[in-house]
């Protein structure tokens, strides 16, 4: 088995394998790479040490049996055998699930999650969106510290374990999306510094030193996040990978990292034969981030939809603090307008950035299905300073509404794990640092901004208390039970209906149509023959919708939440407080 290593300021490397050192040469055809020839075998622990130093575990490790600080393990992909034939899902039609392995069930491993899929396909679900799983300090945590960008958390079960998730989920006809975090590492456990110039100091980002993208040696950098993202397509069988905070990639060259990931990406896709998908988490409101490669964009596959989020959550909850000012003035007119235009800030004034921001879409080249839509995210609830679901302050009749505008909307719906029913259990902010003096920053770092904020510093959850990971699990009994029961009926009658009917994913946004009253909370959406309409206000609402294509009439009604009859001759919509109807014209 080949052993290599890239040290390019190293005047001396040696393997560490299975307790023997072993003398490292350099490679001829690659500058600063180093290569051994050794016996191996599937479990075998090895590291590098550099000119006499410590032995370091490998920045490719595939396995870290004893958490990131510990010794690399060989992994033998093909030591799995798989059991489902999988041809793969693309994500127009898709309807996404945001899933984190560590809270999804009490026990936080795939084996416990993989049990639970089943929920999920029945829910009418066609992708997991899987949060990061690299390895990081400790049991449990978020997994956006992480280090080893080709490894998997060893307490979730490990490589093993994830590929009998990815085969459980595709024996079920769920694809799977994973999160992976290319703009910074956890500080704990991180030895690439130690191995070559991954980060620079011409760059820097809130983590400190920007990652080299650009830099002298950033060819070798990018070609370590490459092989990393094309690692776990290839050797997972995952369909797609969730691009943690784009923005937050310092890279000036002309050739960007993502366009390279995304050529390689479609690149492997034609040599597997199935769909693959790149998706970004961005805030840069840049249309170019999903224009394809050949008519000037970067070319990734989606991109996440902030302004719809920020748009809906103000008009739901009323709140107007920090970056939610910008959207809370007239929250459903900025609904109408990211429904059918995608983004709030298409070169508008930001309050929040004290500056413009955005470019506008072209709605007539850009399909709606690449943009994704939520309530809810990890980010949107997580980062609150209680982790307070919607669910804690809404009532089911608007939880309602929300699920109505995203799964009815335009854009390729995202659920976060629990909404379906909503869940009434936090999503707090909960680390597991070993290092003592890196746990306590953390702890007093989070209470002190949220201390300036108003809230008084002993009501935030300490991360580092096992009680804030346990509160934030799922309660699995809760679906059983009312009022979750309904909401969960109603979820999954609304993913059939987008499945079952095309004017619901079609990706046109140009023939979206709204009506909307902020006076009054309601909105009202047309998309073909269909008609969506939701009343946010604690009174009943009349709504003028017109009449039906025959226009004698104001069709039927498909779905509602609450009793209501379809418009008379005078199209006027009678719609009861804090509800929501589907219509379809006769």
């Amino acid at each position: 088995m080949l052993f290599e290593v890239w040290a390019p300021d190293a005047d001396v490397a040696a393997l560490r394998l299975s307790g023997e050192l072993r003398t490292m040469e350099r490679d001829p055809d690659r500058p600063g790479w180093w290569t051994a020839d050794a016996e191996a075998a599937d479990g075998d622990r090895y590291g590098f040490t550099l000119d006499g130093g410590p032995v370091r575990p490998d920045p490719r490790s595939r396995r870290q049996p004893d958490g990131p600080d510990g010794e690399s393990a060989v992994v033998g992909h093909d030591t799995y055998t798989w059991r489902t034939d999988w041809a793969g899902r693309g994500l127009p039609g898709a309807v996404l699930y945001e899933l984190h392995i560590g809270t999804y069930t009490a026990e936080g491993t795939f084996d416990a999650a993989a049990a639970r899929l089943g929920h999920l396909a029945e829910l009418g679900i066609t992708h997991v969106s899987l949060m990061p799983v690299c390895p990081f300090p400790g049991v449990h945590g978020w997994g956006y510290e992480g280090v080893s960008l080709w490894a998997v958390h060893e307490p979730y079960g490990g490589p093993e374990g994830l590929k009998r998730f990815v085969d459980t989920a595709h024996g079920l006809g769920l694809a799977v999306v994973l999160d992976v975090v290319h703009n910074h590492l956890g500080p704990s456990g991180n030895y690439l510094p130690a191995f070559g110039p991954y980060f620079t100091e011409t760059h820097h980002t809130p983590w400190g030193a920007a990652v080299n993208l650009d830099a002298p040696g950033s060819d070798e950098v990018r070609a370590f996040l490459l092989g990393s993202a094309l690692a776990w397509l290839r050797d997972y069988r995952l369909d797609g990978l969730r691009l943690d905070a784009v923005h937050a990639l310092a890279d000036t060259r002309a050739l960007t990292f993502l366009e390279e990931l995304s050529a390689a990406t479609d690149a492997l896709s034609a040599e597997l034969g199935r769909p693959l998908s790149l998706i970004a988490e961005s805030d840069l409101c840049d249309p170019r981030t999903t224009t394809p490669r050949e008519s000037g964009g970067i070319g990734l596959h989606a991109q996440w939809n902030d302004d719809f989020h920020h748009c809906l959550h103000t008009a739901l909850t009323g709140e107007a603090q920090g970056y939610y000012a910008d959207f809370a003035a007239a929250p459903l007119a900025g609904l109408a307008k990211t429904v059918t235009s995608a983004f709030f800030h298409d070169g508008t004034y930001s309050t929040f950035r004290g500056r413009t921001h955005g470019r506008p879409v072209d709605v007539a080249r850009s399909a709606a299905h690449r943009f994704v839509g939520y309530a809810q995210t990890h980010d949107q609830i997580g980062n609150r300073a209680l982790g307070d679901r919607l669910a804690a302050s809404l009532s089911p009749g608007l939880l309602a509404c929300a699920a109505a505008l995203v799964l009815t909307g335009p854009f390729t719906p995202m659920l976060f794990m629990g909404e379906e029913w909503g869940a009434r259990t936090p999503w707090q902010f909960f680390t597991d640092h070993t290092d003592p003096e890196l746990a306590e920053a953390v702890r007093t770092g989070r209470r002190r901004e949220f201390g300036e904020h108003g809230w008084a510093e002993e009501d935030i959850p300490d991360p580092q208390d096992p009680a804030t990971r346990e509160r934030s699990c799922l309660d699995w009994s809760e679906p059983q039970r009312e009022p979750h029961a309904r909401l969960h009926a109603w979820y999954r009658e609304l993913i059939a209906l987008r499945r079952s009917l095309p004017d619901l994913s079609d990706p046109d946004l140009a023939t979206v149509r709204t009506a909307y009253d902020d006076e009054a909370r309601w909105l009202a959406l047309r998309r073909g023959d269909l008609r969506i309409a939701v009343n946010l206000d604690e009174k009943p609402a009349t709504i003028p919708l017109g009449g039906g294509r025959h226009r004698g009439g104001g069709g039927r009604v498909l779905a509602a939440w609450l009793p209501v009859d379809a418009p008379g001759a005078d199209g006027l919509l009678h719609l009861p407080p804090e509800s929501c109807v589907l219509l379809a014209d006769d």
